[in-house]
């Protein structure tokens, strides 16, 4: 840039030595040391925050103070633009739909199911309350009476879900006194109201006839003469559910292995061959049940009392029978079984209706003390005459007991 001359013909520089500027920004040093710099006027309002910086930005020209030289400030990062005004304390800011639907709570659909849909009443089922509701078409429902739900109640305890296979023995020391009939009953009792199929052995040594009464004599005639001595024959090679059904008969949902019928070997099942019957059964049942026969002392029986979660002990009104029922649960007591004993259930079966002269209640409490639940099944001739027995024949108080004494099985399985 070429030198800058100050013009001798100014009068107020005459007589004053010339001073050579050597750069622009000495002449523009003068130039501001000649003309002031006119007063800015401060801001009538403040504003919200001041500035991020007050370097200069790159590049940008310093004024220097009157009579000193000029320099040029050196090269800053730039300065970041500053942030916007604060809204003013008076405006309420109002929340947007999405801070809303982030600040509300997720319901828990999986275990709160019917925070959405209402929760609707069960239909009831005979009675005036059934009547109503079936001559409204369902408008105006009234719920379950106070019986109806008790039934209800057993049905949900019957169905319970069990993680596991429970087995549960059916004995008396006395026959003819509903031991197998309590059996079928329970064991319908249970196909009906579990989803998963129950499965009924028949261990009885003295040619058992378990899936005559769950089948009927016709019908069992006509089946393929398939026994529990058979299975055990071929049982290392029932390998799969499959297999296992072609040594099964069923009844409806309840499946079944008999008995043997050949008195020649009916009697030569041991406890060993029981407890591979049974580890083979736990393999894809449940539930089963095990008819015992008559007696606590022949060869299967240590087996059977060995893997049986919970008992049931038949007994009768008849005096005999109540004495006998006791009998058994001091006998289990004293030979290792006395958890068994005391969580046994006693079932008094009124086969062959006994007469007034009986004292029912006095039997009944003469058993209760000593075991965990005491059921008694009225006198039915579906079950008395001992064939075959279905829950369709039975009486509603029959039904009920069976109900009773199934879910007492499964309440008992821990």
């Amino acid at each position: 840039m070429p030198a800058v001359t100050p013009n001798p013909s100014n009068p107020a520089d005459a007589g004053q030595p010339v001073t050579r500027r050597t750069s622009w920004a000495e002449a523009a040093a003068a130039a501001d040391a000649v003309k002031p710099i006119e007063h800015v006027p401060a801001p009538t309002r403040r504003p919200a925050r001041p500035p991020a910086t007050s370097q200069p930005q790159t590049g940008e020209y310093e004024a220097p103070e009157p009579g000193t030289a000029a320099v040029a400030s050196p090269a800053v990062e730039p300065a970041m633009p500053p942030a916007p005004a604060e809204a003013p304390a008076f405006r309420r800011v109002r929340p947007t739909a999405a801070d809303v639907i982030s600040d509300t709570p997720m319901p828990d659909f999986i275990s709160s199911p019917g925070l959405f849909v209402k929760e609707q009443k069960p239909r009831p089922v005979g009675g005036f309350r059934g009547a109503v509701y079936s001559l409204t078409g369902g408008a105006w429902n009234m719920g379950p009476g106070a019986k109806q739900r008790q039934e209800d109640e057993l049905g949900r305890r019957i169905a319970r879900q069990l993680q596991g296979s429970y087995n549960t023995a059916i004995l008396s020391l006395k026959g003819g006194i509903g031991k197998t009939s309590t059996t079928v009953g329970v064991g319908l009792t249970l196909a009906e109201f579990r989803g998963d199929a129950p499965c009924a052995i028949d261990a009885n040594p003295d040619s058992g006839d378990l899936v005559e009464r769950a089948l009927g004599e016709g019908i069992y005639q006509q089946a393929s003469p398939r026994t529990i001595t058979d299975l055990l024959r071929n049982i290392d090679t029932v390998d799969s559910l499959t297999a296992l059904a072609r040594y099964m008969h069923h009844a409806g949902r309840l499946h079944l292995i008999a008995g043997e019928q050949d008195p020649e070997v009916s009697d030569s099942l041991t406890a060993a061959e029981y407890l591979r019957i049974r580890r083979l059964i736990s393999s894809y049942y449940s539930v089963a049940l095990t008819d015992c026969g008559t007696g606590v002392t022949h060869n299967a029986m240590s087996g059977i009392l060995q893997s049986a979660d919970n008992l049931v002990i038949a007994a009768g009104y008849a005096v005999s029978g109540a004495k006998r029922a006791r009998s058994t649960l001091h006998w289990l007591a004293s030979h290792g079984y006395e958890d068994l004993a005391l969580n046994a259930i006693v079932v008094i079966t009124d086969k062959d209706e006994v007469s007034s002269r009986v004292d029912k209640d006095a039997i009944e409490e003469h058993l209760s003390g000593i075991c965990r639940q005491l059921i008694a099944v009225p006198h039915d001739r579906g079950v008395a005459d001992g064939d075959l027995v279905t829950l369709d024949v039975l009486k509603p108080e029959t039904r009920r007991a069976y109900k009773e004494i199934a879910a007492a099985i499964v309440d008992g399985y821990q």
